[in-house]
């Protein structure tokens, strides 16, 4: 599967509303080096983007406002700290307007669980309003303003699978083949990402000597063979060490992960969650039933992958 071919970006609709699906992504090779100048890490990572998906519906209004429901509504802000406020705010400013629209979030991907869920909203926000303004920006300028927003957001635009690189906003298509079957486990309590990174430069700067994941060929290899067995052996992310070194309850679950079934468990992004690839569907569903009944985080989803990056579903488009 390639990424999206832009089609979000570009079809009409009436004024009126427009929902979009973003994806969650995993991290299925994730490499952190030196911090730069501007603060960032240099990364080389595959991004993998999976079923389990935030639904973000635009409305035409006479001011802008923003309302959450579902996984972690309580605790996110509804206002210019929240990155789909700031996204309509982009594309307000980048086409001229005010950013007079109505955002509804419907959460299923965790906050603060290494998903990239608020990227995956500000994304959806971008398209969704390139939609419903019937604006027709292309979308190498949907992506620049992606990368001003955050460095995952163009992978929530992109989906599929991508080897990214900078700081992770500069992507190249993975090709993909067969579909990757995921158990997901939602921590108690989620990771802050500057928090992690810090945590693991002072591991580093500790003289602790830490696992490395090494160059992302063998794994992109692996993905276009589509063998989850291959893959399974070839998962890494720089971050682990850290995310358990601020969680250790995060070993446990990773070793509950592989008791329960799966080929093979990591911690994705920063955290915490966990991510379990298995054999098959029916392997997944199996596993997660089995991590269910023993307590392993406070939530268990099924997801699979490569699925396709922030898209209009077509029968919301709707005129007043």
């Amino acid at each position: 599967m390639t990424a999206s071919d832009g089609s979000a970006a570009t079809e009409w609709s009436p004024t009126g509303s427009v929902t979009v699906r973003a994806p969650g992504k995993l991290n299925l090779h994730l490499a952190v080096g030196d911090c730069r100048d501007d603060g960032y890490h240099e990364l080389t990572t595959v991004f993998h983007a999976v079923s389990l998906v935030d639904e973000v519906t635009v409305r035409d209004a006479d001011v802008l406002s923003l309302r959450l429901a579902g996984e972690g509504a309580d605790v996110l802000p509804t206002d210019e700290r929240n990155l789909a406020w700031r996204a309509a705010e982009l594309m307000a400013e980048h086409v001229g307007r005010a950013p007079d629209v109505a955002i509804t979030i419907d959460k299923s991907i965790p906050v603060a669980g290494g998903m990239a869920g608020g990227s995956a909203d500000a994304a959806a926000v971008l398209v969704g309003m390139n939609v419903l303004w019937e604006l027709g920006v292309p979308r190498r300028d949907l992506h620049a303003m992606a990368a001003r927003l955050g460095s995952d957001v163009p992978f929530a635009l992109h989906g599929g699978t991508a080897l990214g690189t900078g700081r992770g906003e500069e992507l190249a298509t993975v090709l993909t083949r067969e579909t990757f079957h995921w158990v997901l486990v939602f921590a108690d309590r989620g990771l802050s990402t500057p928090a992690v990174f810090a945590e693991l430069d002072r591991l580093r700067d500790s003289g602790r000597t830490l696992p490395e994941v090494g160059e992302p060929e063998p794994v992109l290899a692996a993905l276009a063979a589509g063998d989850p067995q291959r893959l399974a052996g070839l998962l890494g992310n720089d971050l682990q060490t850290a995310a358990v070194s601020l969680n250790p309850a995060l070993r446990r679950t990773l070793r509950a992960g592989v008791e329960a079934g799966a080929l093979s468990g990591i911690v994705t992004g920063s955290g915490p969650t966990c991510a379990f690839l298995c054999a098959s569907g029916p392997s997944a569903a199996d596993v997660a039933v089995e991590l269910a009944a023993v307590g392993a985080g406070r939530a268990v989803r099924v997801a699979s992958g490569p699925v396709y990056g922030a898209r209009v579903v077509p029968s919301s488009v709707s005129g007043v």
